[in-house]
């Protein structure tokens, strides 16, 4: 997971508008603000990503 990926998905946790493991509002979230970036991390790295919001470790 590269940096802007890890700022991406901490804006969107910041928003408090979705539970970070609902993967599929996350990337609609991402989306709307145009982080294609993660997006397109979340089409292909669903596992890594739950694990970073479960333990912190990217």
């Amino acid at each position: 997971m590269d940096e802007k990926v890890k700022e991406q998905i901490l804006a969107i946790r910041d928003t408090g508008l979705t539970n970070m493991v609902d993967v599929n509002m996350v990337q609609r979230l991402a989306y709307e603000r145009d982080f294609y970036e993660l997006v397109l991390y979340l089409e292909d790295h669903r596992k890594e990503y739950v694990n970073f919001i479960l333990t912190g470790e990217a």
